[in-house]
């Protein structure tokens, strides 16, 4: 039987580059998307697809991140004094249950693998989630969601996908299909950035995935590749042929929130 899913990693430790002078002093993950930061969404989506423990990799510079999860009686008090019980209520709802977030240090930004290699010890010896906030995904319901119920079925490692321009196919982690079963579709392969000509798809991986421990294996080998980096996908390919992977349709519409527009 299928462990169940209950922690999440969610990467938080990048410098936020695209987005200088806003992010010297604040980090990327705090920008707000209408009227709450990027990353509560992906706490949020995780924790309605059951997820009862957030692992944030973090670094220098971004304990705002943690201290927005915390409890802030001062401030409901304030707001419930003065009768904004609505803004109250969702400062109330923000905060992360006692025991539920821990924070973890990724020291220098070695790449997407190394921010999740970090977080082997506070994940432990079960499948987990990992939510890139970058990826804002809205619909009816969470892309975490029925993730966790494909994964339930098919164990392994359940990647989202979705079908990309070909000439963008440079951006993403590009999966060679193979066999389908239902919506799923078997990774025969994945290729980090490829060039279109050499692409073996255009199905890209997007920020939501489900993997097992044994992931932290070929991460701790802290092979680079892609613009030097230790790369998520090429992990995830040295898994293909040991454990199940499959690339499941992303529920939902992805908003690339790395990209200004």
């Amino acid at each position: 039987m299928t462990a169940p899913v209950r922690t999440a990693v969610i990467p938080a430790g990048g410098l936020g580059t695209r987005f200088l002078p806003a992010t010297r002093a604040m980090p990327k993950e705090m920008l707000p998307v209408v009227d709450k930061p990027l990353v509560q969404y992906a706490v949020e989506e995780a924790r309605a697809a059951g997820i009862e423990r957030i692992v944030l990799v973090t670094a220098r510079g971004k304990t705002a991140i943690v201290d927005h999860f915390d409890e802030a009686p001062e401030l409901q008090a304030a707001l419930e004094a003065a009768g904004k019980t609505a803004a109250a209520a969702s400062v109330r709802a923000g905060a992360a249950p006692p025991g539920s977030l821990v924070a973890v240090r990724q020291q220098r930004p070695l790449g997407l693998g190394h921010a999740v290699w970090c977080a082997r010890e506070a994940v432990g010896d079960a499948p987990f989630a990992v939510l890139l906030p970058d990826d804002l995904i809205l619909g009816p319901r969470p892309c975490l969601a029925a993730m966790a119920e494909a994964h339930a079925r098919v164990g392994g490692a359940v990647l989202a996908v979705m079908p990309v321009p070909h000439e963008r196919v440079g951006r993403y982690g590009v999966v060679d299909p193979g066999p389908r079963d239902g919506d799923l579709v078997a990774v025969a392969g994945l290729v980090e950035k490829p060039r279109p000509e050499d692409a073996p798809s255009n199905l890209a991986v997007v920020g939501r995935y489900i993997l097992p421990p044994s992931i932290f294996a070929p991460l701790g080998e802290r092979r680079r590749g892609a613009g030097g980096e230790i790369q998520l996908t090429d992990a995830i390919a040295g898994l293909i042929g040991a454990e199940p992977v499959h690339g499941a349709p992303l529920a939902g519409e992805r908003f690339d929130c790395g990209d200004k527009l």
